[in-house]
């Protein structure tokens, strides 16, 4: 794995992570009792983004060493997810 796609790995995870960690802990305006008039209900009130950025950071980190370890030890290759042995064998 080279440098470009190692990178390209990190923001791939970085973002996935930021989605999945963004609707956790959000107060939206019906939920706090205090609609501003010309907003929906469900926007958000608290949405404390600098702490799920940190929170997501941190995940992103741990998960993309996990991942880059297992492609440059070789651990799992393209050749293990090949059940109708339609690739050539590994040199």
């Amino acid at each position: 794995m080279g440098i470009t796609s190692g990178m390209v790995l990190y923001a791939v995870l970085w973002f996935l992570t930021f989605l999945t960690v963004l609707p956790i802990r959000v107060k939206t305006q019906g939920d706090m009792g205090e609609i501003v008039p010309g907003t929906h209900a469900g926007a958000p009130e608290q949405h404390f983004l600098k702490q799920k950025a940190w929170i997501t950071t941190g995940i992103a980190a741990l998960l993309w060493g996990i991942i880059a370890t297992i492609i440059l030890t070789g651990a799992i290759t393209l050749n293990d997810f090949d059940w109708l042995d339609s690739l050539p064998d590994p040199e």
